[in-house]
């Protein structure tokens, strides 16, 4: 039997993107202070705008476009995430594992986010 979604923190993507979005958190509390207004707010705010993005497109499922338009914002902040992972890692700011395990982490978000997107019609509110 299938678990009942009534909101948008029941959705495995959202749970996965909120869990993501506190240990980056975390994380960068460990950055450098000169990163302060620019790597560690960048990743902070790119992994909350997947969450904030996921929040908005589950008010919008009255309208499929709206829907769509919002968790492919939420896909876009993901990847961004990624970047910012990245290039935390080629600074030295995080291990090659702690990035591999947040990369992966982000690839099934956005796989999750792109299979919702290709199946807008079963989340859309008729």
């Amino acid at each position: 039997m299938a678990e009942r979604i009534n909101s948008y923190r029941d959705l495995r993507v959202y749970k996965a993107a909120i869990a993501a979005t506190m240990e980056i958190f975390e994380m960068t509390k460990k950055f450098p202070s000169e990163e302060k207004y620019s790597m560690t707010d960048q990743i902070r705010r790119a992994s909350r705008s997947v969450c904030a993005n996921l929040a908005e497109a589950w008010r919008k499922r009255r309208y499929k476009a709206a829907f769509i338009a919002k968790l492919s914002d939420s896909e876009t902040e993901a990847c961004e995430t990624q970047v910012w992972l990245e290039i935390s890692f080629l600074c030295g700011y995080i291990s090659k594992e702690h990035f591999e395990k947040l990369n992966k982490g982000y690839e099934n978000i956005i796989g999750q986010i792109v299979t919702m997107i290709d199946g807008a019609d079963k989340w859309v509110i008729k």
